[in-house]
């Protein structure tokens, strides 16, 4: 009687292995939950910061009205610029904010210039 074996060998079919397709598919699962992850984190890190306003003190200081959200619980530092009419930068302080209970808060920042302004931004934020 012939078996299943000799059958293949003499036919030429061969046995399927499944060993590459595992670890093919094992890497993959892998590497898509790193990349899902490190989104999830990133997300969990993001800082907004919208303008609210700003008002020209004098030629050497601007006041910079804004509002941060999306981190509750952890400290928080923000670029602030003052910029002339050339949109130049003309003075930047970094403002450190402490952890707060809230999703949202409404700050406001002096920043010191070297000449005259025309307007005050937030430029980034992030987790401190």
């Amino acid at each position: 009687m012939t078996t299943a074996e000799q059958l293949d060998d003499r036919y030429g079919r061969t046995r399927r292995r499944r060993g590459p397709w595992i670890v093919f598919l094992a890497i993959a699962v892998v590497i898509v939950a790193a990349f899902g992850w490190s989104i999830v984190t990133t997300q969990m890190n993001a800082v907004d910061a919208d303008d609210l306003g700003y008002d020209l003190v004098d030629e050497h200081s601007v006041t910079v009205r804004f509002q941060v959200t999306g981190v509750q619980g952890k400290d928080i530092a923000c670029a602030v610029e003052a910029l002339d009419e050339e949109f130049g930068v003309v003075g930047w302080k970094v403002v450190e904010i402490p952890a707060g209970d809230s999703h949202s808060q409404a700050l406001s920042a002096s920043v010191p210039t070297v000449s005259a302004a025309t307007t005050g931004l937030v430029n980034s934020c992030w987790v401190a």
